[in-house]
């Protein structure tokens, strides 16, 4: 199945919002606290227990690498302002953030190609893709009916 630059940036987009609704829906409990004592809650709360320490160190190594990755590849394809994607990552969610540099990535890439063609993908990736997008979108609304603790 042949994937359009337009489709890809569309499905990022979405990305970007369900992340924003998934992490923010779950912050939204911190912001009574102030910034300082929601930052100070907040992280505290990811040492609860070893499940949160080790997703929470997941997750940072996994967002230093694709920090690296941001920076080496807005440099390669002329991209400006990739601080401000890792900066918003960090006060925002990078979850939100880093779709969003994707669609960027893809206008810049259509600049140096013309083809509406992102790539392709088989039924098998197609089919693997939409059972891990229903999946985290399932575990993101069941903490959205969890609520704030």
């Amino acid at each position: 199945m042949i994937i359009s630059r337009k489709a890809l940036c569309l499905a990022y987009g979405l990305i970007a919002v369900l992340a924003l609704v998934g992490t923010w829906g779950n912050n939204v409990g911190y912001l009574n606290l102030g910034f300082l004592g929601a930052n100070l809650k907040f992280w505290g709360d990811t040492l609860a227990n070893p499940a949160s320490r080790s997703i929470t160190v997941d997750i940072f190594f996994l967002g230093l690498a694709v920090f690296v990755w941001m920076v080496l590849e807005a440099r390669r394809l002329g991209m400006r302002g990739v601080w401000l994607y890792l900066a918003f990552g960090i006060l925002i969610a990078v979850s939100v953030t880093v779709p969003i540099f994707l669609i960027n990535r893809e206008r810049a890439l259509a600049t140096r190609d013309s083809s509406p063609t992102a790539g392709s993908l088989g039924r098998g990736d197609v089919a693997g893709l939409i059972a891990t997008g229903l999946a985290i979108v399932g575990y993101e609304a069941i903490t959205l009916v969890h609520g704030p603790s």
